[in-house]
């Protein structure tokens, strides 16, 4: 590596005190069959899997020191080939993204680049073959430095392998782009780079890697290493002989960045610049110059580093990874009491599904309760049938399957149902004497310390409580539909829960590996709230005068994960005109109740849209809606809708914090992120009404300070 590169390594680790560094340790072993003495390479940060090992300055200048080495003893004759692996579970899972928030500047953050590709290809420049052995999760620079090796195996074992990097806001900077695509073409390069990413980082098994050809060979994890190293001898030797398929260069990879494009526009519409810098690479890359590729890969790493999507992808990242495990507010964990019976009123399909995901993460008994026994049979019936499917697709074993079902049961009397129960939760109709009547039949015949949960969307928690003896027990537990899916759940602090209930719903809450927020009991809590009100002023909008399509299209540059009449058709048009009545009541200056939503419920109407094979399925205005529709004459702009919207929802905002219904700004992006999907790449939203000057035309304020989501001042 040149000495401008060491030092430019050098520089970069005094910017970043804090690394985690991770060794490169050397050693040396005789290959089977009389092949050869080997070098192995075994990246480790000293700990044990729970803390990945990963690539910042220091690092990159340890393996560049272990490569010196390698690389001395393979022009001297002294070894036949070089290997490089990880840590038991662990190969290398990238660039340390606390190093990157740190960098100010353009030139830093291309040296972070630089240095990266400078220590990596000299891999692929020993006088000896290279050989990458992906033992375990392997991501971003991790996956990179083993493209640069002249063979691959990965295990069998493998459960985590990917380029996550246009998911948070970057480009695989170290040989990625240029690389993959020269190795499995285009088309596959484009699914691993841009598909997965956007697809919520999804990511490849050991036997994936292997099929799309990024490793050559594939082996059991419980010998893995040995296994592996039997085959580099054989390779070495002449004995295995390697063959990829050729790489189409003509039509086929243009057609593949065609359709890398038509997946950015859909995911994210142009507005989050990452995946388009990664499809110029991948296009560049038909060339088969990988210098150019790798310069092309630094200055956009560069770029993006000093750009604001990059800023709160690692934001959202860090409330996922970090904030999502301690939650802001949380009793002390030792207060939570042990849950050992769960009831559930209501025996419909969101009750069913709470007994479901009670039932599969606690394993304790689970009794529903409900008016006739018609309902309750359906509602253990439907949990009965999904552990079948469970079954099916070898999530669980038959004995696991008949564990289970023999878990949950269903009663008509809830004596008999909740009397030994710890935690009960009640999923019937939003309407609050219902709610009322529920927890004072419950309250009647459970036991003294058994919490009472509400999953009420938006109706008042300490109004729910007001009529009970014991309203201190009582605790909002707010699922987000689909349940098994989004991981958010609202924990609601009545006027009067105590801090064992809290803890109680906390301590359940992560048993159930959801993300828990807490919030104050204030009507339609957080994602309701600015959902409603986002909502809301888009109904305005079209009540006003402007058509449906505009008013659709102004907010795509959000790159929301679909538009919001869509959105409403998957809620539900009445749920919808229920929660906005019910803010409408709470904040009548603020919250509209459109004529024209109304108009749709009292129809039947299941949503806006009809889709048809005859236009692919596509979303277009239902004739009998668009008749239902009475609008004024004020026709606005695509800008002009999207600035009343967003202003609207900076509003929302700023009153939510002042009036405490969380914590801080963060717990309303964890909120959106998680429990309604909002993208990745905007940091939920208050970056993004920070980055468009919203928050201050609005408030007079940025919601978050400077680095939090953004360049570093």
């Amino acid at each position: 590596m040149s000495t401008t590169t060491a030092e430019l390594l050098k520089g970069a680790a005094e910017l970043f005190p804090g690394e985690v560094v991770t060794s490169a340790h050397v050693r040396h072993l005789e290959l089977p069959y009389g092949a050869g003495r080997f070098a192995l390479i075994t990246l480790d940060n000293g700990f044990d899997h729970t803390k990945p090992t990963t690539f910042g300055p220091g690092s990159l200048a340890n393996l560049n020191t272990a490569i010196d080495q390698v690389e001395k003893e393979a022009a001297d004759g002294d070894i036949v080939g070089v290997g490089i692996t990880g840590k038991p579970f662990i190969f290398a899972v990238g660039a340390d993204l606390k190093g990157v928030e740190l960098l100010k500047n353009h030139d830093d953050a291309l040296a972070i680049g630089k240095g990266g590709h400078e220590v990596f290809k000299r891999l692929s420049g020993l006088a000896v073959p290279t050989f990458a052995y992906y033992n375990g999760a392997a991501m971003g620079g991790g996956v990179e430095v083993g493209l640069h090796c002249s063979y691959r195996t990965v295990s069998q074992a493998l459960p985590a392998f990917s380029l996550p990097e246009v998911f948070l806001g970057l480009v695989p900077g170290w040989g990625g782009c240029a690389l993959l695509p020269n190795l499995i073409g285009a088309d596959r390069a484009v699914s691993v780079i841009i598909e997965n990413s956007l697809n919520q980082n999804k990511q490849l098994n050991g036997k994936k890697v292997h099929e799309l050809g990024i490793a050559d060979a594939i082996f059991e994890g419980a010998d893995f290493l040995e296994q592996s190293l039997i085959w580099t001898a054989n390779v070495l030797k002449g004995d295995v002989k390697v063959e990829r398929p050729d790489v189409d260069r003509g039509e086929a990879w243009d057609q593949a960045v065609a359709r890398g494009k038509s997946i950015a526009d859909s995911k994210v519409h142009g507005a989050a610049p990452a995946a388009y810098r990664a499809l110029e690479i991948i296009a560049n890359a038909k060339s088969g110059d990988l210098q150019a590729g790798f310069d092309a890969e630094d200055k956009a790493l560069a770029d993006l580093i000093m750009g604001g999507e990059l800023r709160a992808g690692i934001y959202s990242f860090n409330l996922v990874q970090k904030r999502a495990k301690r939650p802001a507010g949380a009793p002390d964990k030792n207060l939570a009491r042990p849950v050992t019976k769960v009831g559930v009123v209501g025996a419909g399909l969101m009750a069913s599904q709470l007994a479901l995901l009670f039932l599969r993460r606690l394993e304790v008994p689970v009794v529903l309760t409900d008016i006739d026994q018609e309902r309750v049979d359906k509602g253990v019936g439907y949990v009965h049938a999904e552990i079948d499917k469970l079954l099916g697709k070898g999530r669980v074993n038959q004995d696991k399957a008949n564990r289970l079902k023999g878990l949950v049961s269903g009663v008509l009397d809830k004596a008999e149902g909740f009397s030994d129960a710890d935690f009960i939760i009640e999923a019937v109709f939003e309407e609050i004497g219902v709610k009322q009547q529920v927890f004072a039949e419950v309250e009647a015949v459970a036991p003294a310390h058994a919490i009472l949960a509400t999953n009420t969307s938006s109706l008042s928690v300490s109004e729910m409580a007001s009529k009970l003896k014991h309203p201190e027990r009582v605790v909002g537990f707010h699922f987000f539909n689909p349940v098994a899916i989004l991981p958010l759940l609202e924990i609601v602090r009545g006027e009067q829960t105590d801090d064992a209930a809290l803890a109680t719903a906390f301590g359940v809450a992560k048993k159930l590996k959801k993300t828990a927020v807490l919030v104050k009991d204030a009507p339609a809590f957080v994602v309701n709230r600015i959902l409603t009100r986002f909502m809301g002023e888009i109904q305005n909008v079209i009540d006003e005068g402007t058509p449906v399509e505009v008013a659709e299209k102004a907010v795509e540059p959000l790159g929301l994960p679909m538009s919001p009449l869509v959105l409403l058709e998957l809620v539900g048009p009445a749920i919808g005109l229920h929660v906005s009545e019910t803010l409408n009541r709470a904040f009548p200056e603020r919250f509209t109740v459109s004529p024209n939503l109304a108009a749709v419920v009292k129809a039947g109407k299941r949503g806006f849209y009809v889709y048809s094979a005859e236009n692919d399925f596509k979303p277009e205005l239902d004739p009998e809606v668009a008749a239902l529709l009475k609008q004024g004459d004020v026709v606005l702009t695509e800008e002009q809708v999207r600035d009343r919207v967003l202003d609207a929802v900076a509003q929302e905002i700023g009153l939510m914090l002042d009036e405490g219904v969380v914590a801080e700004a963060q717990d309303i992006d964890l909120c959106l992120i998680t429990g309604a999907g909002w993208p990745f790449h905007l940091g939920g939203i208050t970056p993004y009404l920070d980055r468009e000057g919203v928050s201050e035309r609005v408030t007079g304020k940025k919601f978050l300070e400077a680095g939090v989501a953004s360049v570093p001042a």
